[in-house]
């Protein structure tokens, strides 16, 4: 398959490409206002979602009271799977509700925050399910989104290695966030640890509110309706 954007640069040493990712990766991620703040940002909601994923299971069988109860497990599995496919099938329609992208991102944040102290909260398994299925659904519809935000404002070539950028803040946080998440499931009980990681998701909304705050170009929609 051709990749758009993409030149081979077979005189190039090592070191000369790493240096000049490098500079693309701080030129066009931290450095580009608008970027840094959703990157800035990665760490609080990849780390917690990352965890609420993962403790999902044993959260859920507990919630059940058959803690080996492969059925209830792989069931949990596919409704969550199945509500990330209908969070992406409805990015067009949410699209035509929030102009912004950052809007869509803001309400999204909430909302994930929301699920998952709710979650928490849930006074059985029905209800954590059903939880567990609108916050897996937010968070497929939110991630286009803020994919098309970062794209418009990053240079069709250097795209690859600012996202990975990207990811890789989402990443570092999870190395911390997931370890404490965890620590606080064995002290206090999983449904707490879902109300530690709905109060460290929401450590990420004042930097979204600093990317809508940049009136970056790629803000509103334009071209793709729905992204």
């Amino acid at each position: 398959m051709h990749d758009v954007g993409f030149t081979p640069k077979r005189s190039a040493s090592i070191r000369e490409e790493i240096r000049r990712i490098l500079r693309s990766s701080l030129q066009h991620g931290l450095r580009n206002a608008p970027v840094r703040w959703l990157m800035l940002a990665a760490p609080f909601q990849a780390g917690v979602g990352i965890y609420a994923f993962y403790a999902m299971q044993p959260y859920l069988l507990e919630l059940y009271g058959h803690s080996g109860s492969y059925a209830v497990a792989g069931l949990a599995a596919a409704i969550v799977a199945g509500a990330q496919i209908v969070g992406g099938a409805l990015v067009p329609y949410a699209g035509r509700v929030f102009r912004k992208r950052t809007t869509l991102l803001l309400a999204g944040s909430v909302a994930s925050t929301a699920a998952l102290a709710l979650i928490g909260l849930a006074p059985n398994f029905t209800a954590a399910l059903a939880l567990m299925g609108l916050w897996a659904l937010v968070f497929a519809a939110t991630m286009p989104v803020r994919q098309a935000f970062i794209n418009g404002l990053i240079p069709s070539e250097e795209r690859a290695t600012v996202l990975s950028s990207y990811s890789l803040l989402g990443s570092s946080g999870g190395v911390i966030v997931q370890p404490a998440l965890g620590r606080a499931a064995d002290a206090w009980g999983y449904a707490t640890s879902y109300l530690v990681g709905a109060g460290v998701e929401l450590l990420g909304l004042p930097f979204i509110m600093l990317a809508r705050r940049e009136r970056a170009r790629s803000d509103l929609r334009t071209g793709q309706p729905g992204l």
